[in-house]
């Protein structure tokens, strides 16, 4: 049986620079997996040469055994590899149901001629149905008509992944999504990505907030200078030399 996402020697070279550099791990269905490393450590670039925003110099990228690296973001997405970002990418001056319809265009997809027609009542309906339960799900139906923009943080990082939700996606990839998070906000969001991990759908994670890849992930990839460090349970990464100097010898950073 193939592995669900597998990373396989995975390399990205700009120029005379090696951003990552022969990294390889495995994603298992229905897990939150954490991706974590110092700054500079070939993290986002890693996740941009998964979502098919790089093409890989080397290796390969497999989703159910079938190579998605060198695909286009729409192709890969439409395998079910949904990605989000460390900063907002909302319409901010359209509503949070707005938002939410624009996550449905990969199911739902629009055709010219058939809005003439007619004939795409029913995908219509059917992509408002989707972008309500996305919301629903998420917590976010009392705020459907909402100025995006408008939003508290933490409501906006929660309307990024029901967007991404919406694309009914197989994998979500997280590029950071604590970030500039308040304590009370960081605990519901976790919230979230365990209820959207038990939905089905399995999760990549980059983040440096330390207490919360140690509470959500099942498994932990570390990664160091584009190469893998390190990989294990929480427990294992909390207390791995290897990890605890790469972050400046502060065991602190990864308590």
């Amino acid at each position: 049986m193939n592995p669900f996402l597998e990373i396989d020697r995975l390399t990205m070279r700009f120029g005379g620079l090696t951003a990552v550099d022969g990294l390889s791990f495995t994603v298992e269905h229905g897990a939150i997996h954490g991706l974590i490393g110092p700054n500079g450590a070939g993290k986002t670039t890693t996740f941009n040469a998964i979502s098919g925003f790089y093409r890989p110099s080397g290796g390969e990228v497999r989703l159910r055994g079938e190579v998605i690296s060198g695909l286009s973001m729409h192709e890969v997405a439409r395998r079910g590899v949904i990605r989000t970002f460390q900063h907002s990418t909302l319409f901010a001056e359209m509503t949070v149901l707005e938002n939410a319809l624009m996550g449905t265009h990969m199911a739902f997809r629009p055709n010219v001629f058939a809005a003439i027609v007619g004939w795409d009542r029913e995908d219509r309906r059917g992509a408002y149905a989707r972008a309500v339960e996305a919301l629903e799900f998420f917590g976010l139906e009392g705020l459907r008509g909402e100025r995006a923009g408008d939003l508290a943080h933490g409501h906006q990082r929660a309307l990024g992944m029901a967007i991404a939700y919406a694309a009914h996606p197989d994998v979500v990839l997280l590029d950071e999504p604590f970030t500039g998070m308040n304590p009370e906000e960081t605990t519901r969001m976790m919230e979230l990505m365990r209820k959207l991990r038990d939905s089905g759908v399995t999760i990549l994670i980059v983040e440096h907030d330390m207490h919360a890849i140690m509470g959500l992930c099942d498994r932990i990839t570390c990664m160091s200078f584009g190469k893998l460090l390190a990989e294990g349970g929480p427990a294992e990464i909390r207390s791995h030399p290897d990890v605890i100097e790469a972050y400046l010898g502060g065991a602190r950073h990864v308590s």
